[in-house]
């Protein structure tokens, strides 16, 4: 089975409102491809690995999560860009890329998934800052409070990689907020928030000295490690949705 490009785009624009998000990239069909899509690659983002593997299994679009044209970037085709743009032209290949509408969305988005791969179910959270509409990041209540180190172990199994933690292992965690990628710089409306523990991808050199001076513990658990599933989870969704192909390519990046 096989679909216009042009409906592929149109649904996911709608189901992950992309007008709501001012964004730091243009979201949705970055580079256009072939007419009809019957195979559809995914991986978190659209760097040369992920294209190649994309042009050998023979996909006729790519679906990321980061992908091209970040604002203040140089405007220039050239080195880098250029060959990843050679290869996607060259191939007829499709990009989609969906930044904050796939972290935030309630289903698919890659804070709702980490959120139910540490066992909160998606009924029981709620935005972190529910004032903004085009904010992103999450909040729960545990059903049972729980020792940070229990949550360091659940997120290195869940990631396959060991996190980094600031905080006291025994450290009770009533009250936990997440935010994938490198959203650290949300560790202090985690806080307001009354949140015990924050979870992202990254840190920063200040991060350490927020959580310790404010008391509330925070882990980086990577930002490509906690960005991995929502793309996969909506690949999935448009593969049956669709009836069309889809294969996510787990690109490594220690980062």
């Amino acid at each position: 089975m096989s679909l216009p490009l042009v409906e592929l785009t149109a649904y996911l624009d709608d189901c992950l409102d992309v007008p709501r998000f001012s964004d730091y990239c243009p979201n949705g069909l970055q580079v256009q491809g072939r007419d009809r899509v019957g195979r559809l690659a995914s991986g978190v983002t659209a760097n040369q690995a992920l294209l190649d593997a994309a042009v050998a299994w023979g996909a006729d679009a790519v679906l990321v999560h980061h992908g091209y044209f970040w604002r203040g970037e140089s405007p220039r085709v050239t080195g880098m860009k250029r060959r990843r743009l050679a290869t996607l032209l060259g191939h007829d290949l499709s990009l989609l890329a969906y930044h904050l509408p796939l972290d935030a969305h309630p289903r698919w988005g890659n804070n709702a998934r980490l959120g139910e791969l540490l066992g909160i179910p998606l009924d029981r959270q709620e935005p972190l800052q529910p004032g903004d509409a085009s904010a992103v990041g999450c909040i729960a209540t545990l059903a049972q409070p729980q020792p940070a180190q229990a949550l360091v172990d659940s997120l290195r199994q869940i990631s396959g990689r060991a996190p980094l933690h600031i905080g006291a292992p025994e450290q009770a965690v009533a009250r936990l907020a997440w935010c994938t990628g490198a959203a650290q710089g949300y560790l202090e409306a985690a806080l307001a928030a009354g949140a015990d523990l924050y979870v992202t991808g990254e840190a920063s050199e200040q991060t350490v000295h927020i959580a310790r001076e404010e008391g509330i513990g925070f882990i980086a658990a990577g930002h490509h490690a906690t960005e991995r599933y929502g793309v996969q989870a909506l690949g999935e969704h448009l593969a049956q949705h669709f009836a069309i192909e889809h294969r996510y390519f787990d690109i490594d990046n220690p980062v």
